[in-house]
């Protein structure tokens, strides 16, 4: 897979929204008008390069087909679709479903299975007095998703990892306690406990 950055990824999304193609007015009305004008020449001029963007006679640019497979192509499972996603940066639910445009459904039941198989790493996060889940991709989901280049998309391993499971459930709770409002000594006391529990299942 090429890979691909933030802003990369900002531009080809934009593309797919315009059924495959956009202009220098949807560049600037989008939020990608905060990266200034340079970035978004050089980004242009990058994705143009690796021939993931065509440039059109009027002036507009289309997606290519190359980089369609990347994150649009019915050819890639939808789990692998979510950890090439996350490579370039971690997401909220709803950023996966605007970005990939899959159906909420089926993506909570993808990412349930690469959480279980320790692949993606969920943390809850205080935004505006809201809880919300962001996905981030862990260095065995990298793996994964980085075989697929020589070995294809095999299915995603359903092995039963418990331990580490548990550790990882341990570390979302401790996470979530520090988000609580209430004394930081009864917060220092619980997390503690929780971490000699996860040092007594490491023995």
């Amino acid at each position: 897979m090429r890979k691909l950055g933030t802003i990369d990824l900002e531009i080809l999304h934009l593309a797919m929204n315009g059924n495959g193609a956009f202009n220098e007015n949807n560049l600037e009305n989008s939020e990608l008008k905060k990266q200034g004008v340079g970035k978004i020449l050089d980004t242009l001029a990058s994705l143009k390069d690796r021939k993931m963007i065509s440039q059109n006679k009027d002036g507009s640019f289309s997606i290519t087909n190359i980089a369609k497979e990347i994150l649009w192509s019915k050819n890639v499972p939808t789990w692998a679709k979510i950890l090439r996603l996350l490579q370039i940066k971690s997401c909220t639910l709803n950023q996966i479903i605007i970005i990939l445009k899959i159906s909420e459904d089926k993506l909570v039941i993808e990412l349930e299975k690469l959480r279980k198989n320790q692949f993606v790493l969920m943390s809850p996060q205080r935004k505006e007095e809201k809880i919300i889940k962001v996905y981030e991709i862990l260095s065995e989901g990298i793996e994964k998703i980085d075989s697929t280049e020589t070995k294809g998309f095999n299915n995603i391993d359903s092995k039963e990892k418990s331990k580490v499971e548990i550790f990882s459930v341990i570390d979302e709770i401790i996470k979530e306690i520090q988000e609580l409002q209430m004394e930081k000594a009864k917060k220092d006391i619980i997390v503690e406990k929780l971490s000699n529990l996860k040092n007594k299942l490491e023995i």
